[in-house]
């Protein structure tokens, strides 16, 4: 099982970061499988950084192997999504990137993706993909909202380009980008976040 998660995906995130302009193709990294935060469980913020932040993102669950997919057939990869946060060491994102190292120490720490206990099928929802809101909260304040019809890079368009360099397999999950509105978290801090009105996280910062 493989965690991909997408970059630079919301334009306003890219300017809250002021990270220049879109790129022309999808951006993402992975994460390991123990990077793995389910059930709501609290969130230890690690000892190695001093500001880590929380990213609200649209999840998919594949639900089939594939290799260089058509954008034309990738619909036909997922049929559930679910929410989850991409947990990152600013601090230590900002030494890489400034150094030109890989991100994945501030990126790919235990418990550093957060998955709902919950998927939900796109049946259920009645709508497509591309036409999902999510909210996040953090200690009951709005923090992020995000539209998927936003995305710089489709769901559809990620998995043609990801499936280029490897295949994906059944229970592959992609993070799909941060809207706007990303910040640090600290002890004691409780977060939340709704699907389409429909809440599936809801756990303690530590």
């Amino acid at each position: 099982m493989k965690i991909i998660c997408i970059g630079r995906n919301y334009r306003e995130h890219i300017r809250e970061l002021d990270n220049g302009e879109p790129d022309g193709e999808p951006l993402f990294f992975l994460k390991p499988d123990t990077a793995l935060l389910r059930n709501n469980d609290t969130f230890w913020i690690p000892p190695f950084s001093n500001d880590v932040h929380y990213e609200t993102e649209l999840v998919i669950k594949i639900n089939r192997t594939g290799k260089c997919v058509a954008e034309k057939f990738a619909h036909r990869y997922y049929d559930e999504v679910t929410l989850g946060i991409d947990f990152t060491a600013r601090d230590i994102q900002r030494a890489a990137i400034a150094a030109g190292r890989p991100w994945e120490p501030a990126k790919g720490f235990d418990h550093s993706a957060a998955i709902a206990p919950r998927w939900i099928s796109l049946a259920s929802l009645e709508k497509p993909v591309g036409d999902l809101h999510f909210e996040m909260t953090l200690n009951g304040e709005v923090r992020q909202h995000g539209y998927t019809g936003e995305m710089i890079f489709p769901i559809d368009r990620i998995i043609a380009y990801v499936s280029q360099f490897m295949t994906l397999r059944m229970g592959d999950m992609i993070y799909t980008g941060t809207p706007a509105g990303v910040g640090p978290v600290k002890h004691g801090d409780v977060l939340e976040a709704w699907l389409e009105g429909e809440k599936l996280l809801d756990f303690d910062i530590k």
